[in-house]
């Protein structure tokens, strides 16, 4: 086909505009398009042979063109109507008239705007007359006008700001009208130049000033001004929508923004004492308070990473909000000082930002990517609290270069830190939490004083325990010290009275300590020399009492809530200086108390836990206080012993380290089994609370059954709004409601909501068609005077009514008591009856209907009378309903002619069977001589027409009444998907719980879904869902065995229901279907956008349903269906406003450069929803005269068009690369400020929602306003359920694990504790309180590497309010593999070690009041520091065996005083076994089982749990915990951890487990292994090897657990075929030698030298050796219990044990010389090794015959020189570069592979000897994974076997 001119115009302007947008053709599909373009202009100018273009024609085309596609489209029509609509101030409900849908309009508009700019283009180059003339003038009219096309033409997110649009409804709504109104310029408002252009059709506004005088971005101030427009309006729908033509603002809507949004600026003021910028409230008009807000806004903006910082930015304000007086006061507008360049351009970013924005990027630069400590750059938290201070005004404005702030020192000089600083030390703990050390170390003493004194509580024992009062002084001075002391660093830079505050405090508690100290001695020798006079007991008590009525004071005023007010109103400066003293003042953290009631709950439950533990700690054996006294006094008392070994301590000291041996691990378990403790009562308090919540009370499906009469009334009650419940059902009437007519009212309200919950399962395939026909519910709008249920309660019902019927032998009473008692079945009935009637009336006319008629009034009568069963034969009954049956068979199809003809007969069949069979013979007798009737028979008239149902009211009852009449399911296996099962209980147990009432939409609170997205998997491809792994195993494959019921409903839903798999992929719908079946059953960003997406549609029904319309005359509309509700143009309109969804996908712009598949998936899912918005940043490289390259950073914000391509929405231009601090909070920073209204819920990529869910959004938003304590709520926490769980076991333990946290544990942490944090996602912020305080998250590198809980910590610190509510739930992902896990855990266990040194950690132990500082600690940090400590105390216990065997005291003692035995630290030991085993850790998840599934499901699922080894994967998950807790303090290296979010069907290689679990567990157990031999060897038990196996079985399991866990829980990992390629692959990578640029995956050398790097500091190594160190006690031991050396103890036994392991070491070096090394001397170096080989066996075996040295000798020497060896090889590890520079390096490596090689064969040797059973891969199969994929992967093993065997056989 030839193209023509106006085709050639369009494609070279289409070039011309692609060469300009994008000249290096970067973008995806960009070089095609042009190539595709160019290949068109050259075939055009071909055909033109080289003669010149009449652009003067091609105009005249275009313009034709666009005149007649005006005129098709009727777009003057529009215009002329969307004018009229806007003078009129509503919105027709007319408009459907002109026949467009949106999605029409939307397209035409697309190619109008594409035409105009062709157009507007072209104009430039033709003659101003003619036709030019008349686009030149259309261009005008455009402009100038206020046409819908003017608004179309306008990319706009929500609101069409630039022109009103005639898709989008919004800006019709009064309430957005009256905010557009309220920010619209006035008179009296200074004006801007003449030459100032505004965009688009709209009247100048205060954003346009604000852009003139400070120079803001165009895009910032288009998206700050759609904000303020949004915030405006929906904070006016809360008081009322007005009703005026020109709707105003009320003064109420704009004071509560002013004052939420400016609330941070003013506490800012008050606490640095500064004026605000206006005098008062009451002095400014609504106008200067609404150019303020849109100042802060605008400044917010535009801020970048300058957003965290928020009372920088209040520091901002405050002067550019001086400098916005001035001009407004003044009304000349002239560009701010502050924001002018020196050329006289104006720019906020370069001006403000910028100098900020480098300042931070050059401390960034000295972190060494993370490396660097802390201490030695200062982060976002040292920026934002300079301005804490009135110091911060020394910058100046505009700011000056040469401030602190700013000043860039030269290189080796730093910047101190603010007032913080965050040294790595484990001494954060104490200093943090001191007062819980103290109290615990206090108490201990007393405990112990009180034990020691035999119990007796006279004068002696009471003065011994006063020395509790020199401990208490002491401990506290060395808390100031600490202070002192890890202050280094901030003293330069710090307040001056905070430096001052330090120095007295630490003077004071040294002085007063020292007195305390001084005074408690001279009391002792008072007491010792029996002094009557009791002078320094008299000053001793007297100082304790004051000092402690002191401290208690300051406490109950500071601390206690109904004195806090008192000391807040105080102002005298003696109790300000002592209460400075007592108590830091920073500008966060203050106030943080809660109501009296709140406060003496949790005191409650901390003294419950204090009872229980000390009773224990004191009295039982678990942690042996008393117990211990007497074999302590015993031990002291013993005669000297005699050592095996050379002792340097112990022997003239009274065994002291023999004590500390026995007192160790008590003393551990004490510390820490307060947590055992609150573990339990959390457990059950939270039990208790939840049963109190109703949650639980809707368990079963059965349940559901039952009580499925009161869910409507229920759902009305709780989640409609009163809107709803005053519009009139079926008419109105005057008479009150009888309950019947209530019920009616509620079912018909019920059941759109219920039917779209239904369909929503049916499509997400949890159900199939015929379950959705069953389990949806009847309008009950219609003239059916009863109740119609879900035929999932009627099925099989008649029936069962028939049987009864027939077996009746009494009378009608009788036969409807009986029916009755199932009231479902009495529901059945009636409705089964009154639906034949009408259905009969409907079908039948005249003498049909005559006889209709007469029949149902004989019926009728015969029931009043009760004489049915005499009327009726009922014997006849299932004639006549397999007669009616066969009649609504046929009347479901669609009408045929024979059909009619049919269902004629059946008519009449019915009639004759229920003339002559069913009815008794008198009334027969009477029909059949009606004359009437028989009239019409004899004629053949009567029934041989019938009426086929048209009515949609009829036609639903007959379907209904059809199935109603065959279904003979089991109403208990529907639905049969456990999944559809569990989210209908849910929701219908959530509607009896207690939870706000549900707002109109108009009136709920706006809010918007927030995810950040990286580059994880947004949809699966056609290749990920069909490629193999090593098994043959897919991913398609995978869920079809896992969720074989979903795949057929899938089948089913696409139509699709016996095709194969390679069928889905002839079909491209079929195709794309499939890869979302998939991706929804994945962790992956289509499955979340799916379920967010909800939320509108939620809102969209609700809107709909409440009747909410632009149109004034509503009454009318009395029809309740939720049909076309996602069609109308009010609801979606409506939802807008209220709801928004972004997506950060940060790196987006870089994979559409790159062609990437992500960003592909990315538009396909910005096609399939249109409120769908994705920010991202993009990158503009420039090259600059130097050569180097120039990147400039923009965020971006973007939605699908109409033609489904990316819509570019806002472009803000940004500082520089906004990640300086970690990825994800930047990304989230980056793209907050597209968010829009007053909450924010953070949504994770691997999260989904529910839409019953999402209708309940209403009513938790409500929460905001609700009474949660002193403060109103800003963070409102929200129940997850992990979808992860049937999976594998492992994603079944981990579900379990989470879900109790997320449910019972978070439930107790916001009640009674109050001190619930933000865990993660899906919390929902109170959106303007956190982004005027530095965002929902910190950003800042490393220390804020769990940045979600900084919110909390944040939100707390700043008089926040975090609770927790469940009746609403969020779907949630969890990793499903050992691997996986294993990194997340030590990714949230590294977290929580950069917590500990956190400043905001340390303001929260310091602030909170004592018990709810124990709360915090208990459920943050101490619970990894007291996982820590369990690992410990089994260290703890074995080193001290160890000592006791090798010293030979642990025999000596017991036979002397038989002690040692069985004693109370054999019951510690036991207690600890099950600490380490996750019992007490796993009795929050048994209570929650118990609540939410009953007790005997409970107790089956944990013993399920037990059989499938969850024991083994707590314990290995302890060490997890405690590795990376405590390395993190030791050395840092936390970082985010990629687990990967995929399907876990891969077998995981030996060396990869073993690289990733040698150092965190492998090592520990054999260390762990090691001691227990030893004490196995060298130790004494009373009870023999049963004593042994009782007090080590623990330990053995642990050290079981540690070594094996990554194997038993690895698919296939006990498969032969996989273990000897395992062992092939392990043995490669252990001799590869590696080099540069090779990766540890792939050679032992480079991951060696991995593993060394988080050893950087001096501190580091000192610490890293002192550990080391531990391991010389083996050889020290194990030389002296040799034959050899026999009872000798000298040191020179020690000393020779040196000698002989320096000797192997060099018979080992000569064995082992590199070939390459000695290639000058090989035949001297061959004649070493055979001498040494033959010298070392001679010297063996002289030494075996002529000394006393035996063949147990030689393994006890093995046994010795292995850990020594190991400690040699930590030491040069640790000491790399002495090491490298003495030359040895190459020799200590040798050493190490040695070393993992033997770990290596120690773990590999018991798995290949399992391998060798069959049965053992099976079996592993089974416990692994569910029955129907264990057979799948069992056959599909099979099948790979026969595979390789076909191809083998093939060559």
């Amino acid at each position: 086909m030839p193209l023509d001119a106006l085709d050639f115009t369009v494609c070279e302007q289409a070039y011309s505009m692609a060469q300009n947008l994008d000249p290096s053709s970067d973008g995806r599909g960009v070089l095609q398009f042009k190539t595709g373009l160019m290949s068109v202009i050259k075939q055009k100018l071909a055909k033109k042979g080289g003669a010149p273009i009449d652009r003067n024609r091609d105009i005249e085309l275009l313009w034709d063109f666009y005149n007649r596609f005006k005129k098709r489209h009727r777009v003057d029509d529009i215009e002329r109507e969307e004018q009229k609509w806007r003078e009129s101030g509503t919105f027709s409900a007319n408009i459907g008239d002109l026949d467009f849908r949106s999605s029409k309009m939307k397209k035409v508009f697309a190619t109008l705007r594409a035409l105009v700019e062709v157009m507007e283009s072209l104009s430039k180059d033709v003659v101003p007359e003619g036709v030019g003339r008349l686009i030149l003038d259309e261009l005008k009219r455009i402009k100038k006008s206020g046409a819908a096309i003017s608004g179309e033409l306008s990319p706009y997110n929500i609101v069409p700001l630039e022109g009103p649009s005639l898709t989008n409804a919004i800006g019709y709504f009064p309430e957005v009208r009256g905010a557009i109104s309220a920010i619209r310029r006035t008179d009296h408002s200074p004006r801007l130049p003449p030459d100032f252009a505004i965009s688009g059709q709209r009247d100048l506004d205060m954003f346009d000033l604000l852009e003139y005088v400070f120079g803001f971005q165009k895009d910032n101030i288009r998206n700050q001004r759609e904000h303020m427009v949004l915030t405006l309006a929906n904070s006016q729908s809360r008081l009322g929508i007005p009703v005026e033509a020109d709707p105003k603002l009320d003064e109420r809507a704009i004071r509560e923004v002013f004052l939420k949004v400016l609330d941070n600026y003013i506490k800012w003021c008050k606490y640095l004492r500064i004026r605000l910028v206006w005098n008062s409230l009451e002095a400014i008009n609504r106008e200067r308070k609404l150019f303020l807000v849109s100042l802060y806004f605008c400044i917010w903006g535009e801020a970048a990473n300058v957003r965290f910082l928020p009372e920088c930015i209040c520091y901002i304000f405050h002067h550019m909000a001086r400098e916005l007086d001035a001009i407004l006061d003044h009304g000349v507008v002239t560009h701010a000082p502050s924001c002018t360049r020196e050329d006289g351009s104006v720019s906020f970013l370069d001006q403000i930002i910028c100098p900020i924005y480098n300042t931070m990027k050059k401390e960034t630069d000295e972190n060494n990517n993370g490396k660097a400590a802390h201490s030695r750059w200062r982060n976002y938290d040292d920026f934002n609290e300079y301005f804490w201070s009135p110091a911060c005004f020394e910058l100046s404005w505009p700011m000056k270069d040469t401030s602190s702030f700013l000043l860039k020192l030269k290189k080796g000089k730093r910047t101190g830190k603010s007032s913080f600083v965050e040294h790595r030390t484990f001494l954060h703990l104490y200093r943090s939490f001191h007062r819980l050390w103290i109290f615990l170390i206090v108490m201990f003493q007393a405990l112990a004083i009180i034990a020691f004194n035999d119990g007796k509580l006279n004068l002696n024992t009471f003065k011994t325990i006063l020395s509790i009062g020199p401990t208490f002084a002491v401990m506290n001075f060395l808390e100031s010290a600490l202070d002192v002391l890890l202050m280094f660093g901030a003293y330069t830079t710090a307040r001056g009275m905070a430096i001052s505050r330090l120095v007295i405090r630490f003077f004071w508690c040294g002085l007063s300590s020292a007195f305390v100290l001084y005074v408690y001695l001279k009391l002792l020798e008072e007491r010792d020399r029996n002094n009557p006079d009791s002078f320094y007991f008299r000053i001793y008590v007297l100082v304790l009492g004051v000092y402690a009525g002191v401290r208690v004071l300051f406490a109950l005023l500071l601390k206690f809530p109904s004195c806090h007010r008192l000391s807040e109103m105080s102002d005298h400066p003696f109790f300000q200086f002592f209460k400075w003293i007592y108590e830091e003042r920073y500008f966060v953290g203050r106030g943080l108390v809660e109501k009296t009631t709140d406060y003496m709950s949790y005191v409650f439950f901390w003294l419950v836990i204090f009872a229980c533990k000390f009773t224990f700690a004191y009295f039982l054996q678990a942690s042996c206080i008393k117990p211990l006294v007497k074999p302590t006094n015993i031990i002291v008392e013993l005669p000297r012993l005699q050592y095996s070994w050379h002792d340097f301590i112990s022997k003239n000291n009274n065994n002291v380290l023999t004590i500390a041996s026995l007192w160790a691990p008590v003393i551990a378990i004490y510390l820490m089994d307060i947590h055992i403790w609150y573990t339990l009562l959390s457990a059950i308090y939270g039990a208790v609370m939840g049963a109190r919540a109703r949650l639980g009370e809707i368990r079963s499906i059965e349940m559901v059954h039952k009580r499925f009469k009161s869910f409507p009334g229920a759902f009305v009650k709780n989640l409609v709004s009163p809107h709803i419940k005053r519009m009139p059902f079926g008419g109105e009437s005057s008479q009150p409601q009888s309950s019947f007519d209530h019920d009616k009212t509620y079912a018909a309200i019920f059941s759109p909501f219920w039917n779209e919950i239904i369909k929503s399962l049916r499509e997400e395939d949890y159900i199939s068609n015929r379950e959705m026909d069953l389990l949806s519910m009847p309008s009950n709008t219609g003239s059916l005077k009863l109740v119609q249920w879900p035929l999932f309660l009627l099925s099989s019902k008649i029936l069962l009514a028939i049987d009864l019927a027939l077996d009746c032998k009494d009378t009608q009473a009788d036969l409807w008591n009986r029916i009755r008692k199932d009231e479902y079945m009495a529901y059945a009935v009636q409705e089964c009856y009154s639906s034949i009637e009408k259905i009969m009336h409907s079908l039948v006319d005249g003498e049909g209907r005559l006889w209709v008629e007469r029949v149902f009034r004989e019926i009728n009568g015969s029931i009043s009378e009760g004489s049915l069963v005499i009327t009726l034969s009922l014997k006849k009954l299932p004639v006549v309903l397999s007669r009616f049956t066969a009649l609504t068979g046929l009347l479901t199809r669609n009408p045929t002619p024979e059909l009619a003809k049919g269902a004629a007969k059946a008519v009449y069949d019915f009639y004759d069977v229920v003339t002559h069979e069913l009815l008794s013979p008198d009334l027969r007798e009477q029909l059949d001589t009606w004359h009437i009737l028989l009239t019409a028979r004899n004629e053949g008239r009567l029934f041989s027409r019938i009426e086929w149902p048209k009515d949609p009211d009829i036609k639903e009852q007959v379907k209904r009444l059809h199935l109603l009449l065959t279904v003979k399911d089991n109403a208990a296996n529907i639905p049969k998907n456990l999944e559809a099962r569990r989210r209908l209980q849910f929701f219908t147990n959530s509607l009896f719980m207690d939870m706000p009432q549900a707002k109109p939409v108009f009136e709920m609170m706006p809010f918007c879904v927030f995810t950040p997205y990286y580059s994880e998997t947004v949809l699966y491809s056609n290749s990920d869902l069909r490629v193999e792994n090593e098994d043959g195993i897919s991913i398609l494959f995978y869920l079809q065995k896992i969720f074989p019921d979903e795949w057929e409903n899938f089948l089913e839903r696409i139509g699709k229901g016996d095709s194969g798999d390679a069928e889905l992929q002839e079909s491209s719908t079929s195709a794309l279907e499939l890869r979302f079946w998939v991706s929804y059953r994945g962790q992956t960003l289509a499955r979340t956008v799916r379920g967010m997406m909800y939320y509108r549609r939620a809102l969209m029904l609700q809107c709909y349903l409440e009747r909410r319309s632009l149109d004034e005359d509503v009454s009318s509309q009395t029809s309740f269906t939720s049909q076309g509700f996602e069609l109308s143009r009010e609801a979606r309109a409506q939802a807008d406003i209220k709801f928004t969804y972004v997506v950060s996908c940060q790196i987006y712009g870089q994979q559409k450069q790159r062609k990437a598949p992500e960003a592909a998936d990315i538009a396909l899912l910005l096609q399939r929803n249109e409120a769908l918005r994705v920010a991202f940043i993009h990158v503009e490289e420039s090259s600059k005269p130097d050569g180097t390259v120039a990147k400039e950073f923009y965020s971006k914000l973007v939605k699908g068009d109409a033609h489904g391509k990316d819509q570019e929405i806002f472009s803000v231009k940004l500082p520089g690369d906004p990640k300086l601090g970690e990825g994800k909070p930047e990304n989230q920073n980056h793209a907050i400020i597209f968010t829009r209204g007053d909450a924010v819920q953070t949504i994770d990529m691997n999260q989904d929602n529910y839409l019953e869910e999402a209708m309940k959004m209403r009513n938790l938003l409500e929460e905001f306003r609700g009474n949660h304590g002193v403060r109103p709520p800003t963070i409102l926490g929200v129940r997850e359920h992990v979808f992860t769980g049937s999976v594998s076991s492992l994603a079944w333990f981990m579900s379990n694990q989470e879900t109790s946290f997320v449910t019972l544990g978070q439930r107790v942490l916001a009640k009674p504790l109050k001190v619930r944090m933000h865990y993660g996602h899906p919390d929902v912020f109170d959106r303007i309180f956190h982004v005027t305080r530095g965002g929902i998250s910190k950003a800042s590198r490393v220390i804020n590497i769990s940045e979600d809980i900084f919110a909390g910590f944040n939100s707390t610190l700043r008089q926040g309010n975090i609770t927790h509510h469940e009746y609403i739930q969020v779907g949630k992902g969890r990793d499903v593999g050992l691997n996986q896990i294993a990194l997340f855990e030590g990714k949230v266990a590294g977290g929580n070690g950069e917590q500990v040194l956190s400043r905001d950690v340390y303001r929260l132990g310091q602030l909170f009041d004592f018990f709810r500082m124990l709360s915090f600690f208990f459920t943050t940090v101490g619970f990894y520091v007291c996982t820590m400590m369990t690992v410990l105390t089994v260290y703890v216990f074995l080193y001290g065996r160890a000592y006791l065997a090798f010293s030979g005291l642990d025999e000596g003692i017991s036979k002397q005083a038989e002690l040692l035995g069985n004693t109370a630290l054999d019951a510690a030991l036991n207690a600890q076994f099950l600490v380490q085993i996750g019992i007490f850790t796993a009795v929050p998840m048994i209570m929650g089982f118990i609540l939410e599934l009953g007790l005997l499901q409970a107790v089956f699922s944990f013993i399920t749990m037990q059989f499938q080894l969850c024991s083994v994967f707590f314990t290995f998950s302890l060490g997890t915990r405690t590795h990376y807790f405590g390395r993190t303090i030791l050395h840092g290296g936390a970082k985010y951890r990629a687990t990967g979010r995929g399907f876990v069907v891969r077998h995981i290689k030996f060396a990869e487990n073993y690289r990733l679990y040698s150092r965190s567990h492998f090592v520990k157990a054999l260390e762990v292994a090691l001691l227990l031999i030893v004490y196995l060897a060298y130790g004494y038990a009373e009870g023999g090897a049963v004593s042994f196996i009782l007090i080590t079985l623990s330990s053995w399991f642990l050290v079981i657990s540690w070594l094996f866990a990554p194997y038993i829980f690895n698919p296939s990992g006990f498969e032969w075929q996989k273990t000897v390629e395992d062992f092939d692959d392990w043995t490669s990578w252990l001799m590869y030698k590696g080099g540069v640029g090779v990766k540890g995956d792939n050679s032992w050398e480079s991951w060696w030298d991995e593993e060394q790097m988080h050893i950087q500091t001096l501190r580091g190594r000192i610490l890293e050796t002192i550990l080391s160190l531990r391991f010389i006690m083996f050889q020290y031991g194990i030389v002296y219990k040799l034959h050899l050396t026999g009872s000798n103890t000298s040191i020179a036994v020690y000393g020779f044990s040196w000698v002989v392991l320096i000797g192997i070491v060099l018979i080992f070096k000569i064995f082992t010389l590199s070939p390459k090394k000695s290639t000058n001397f090989q035949l001297v170096l061959r004649f070493m090794q055979g001498v040494t080989a033959i010298g070392l066996i001679v010297a063996l075996c002289l030494v075996v015959l002529f000394t006393d040295l035996s063949v147990p000798d030689l393994f006890a020497s093995i046994l010795a020189f292995i850990p020594t060896g190991w400690c040699i090889l930590c030491l040069a590890i640790t000491w790399r570069k002495v090491v490298k520079s003495l030359g040895l390096w190459d020799s200590v490596k040798e050493f190490a592979r040695m070393y993992d090689a033997g770990m290596g064969i120690i773990i590999f040797a018991p798995i290949a000897i399992l391998s060798w059973f069959p049965f053992m891969s099976t079996f592993q199969s089974r416990l692994l994974f569910n029955q129907a994929f264990s057979r799948g992967l069992e056959i599909s093993l099979i099948l790979a076997g026969n595979k390789a065997n076909i191809e083998a056989s093939s060559f």
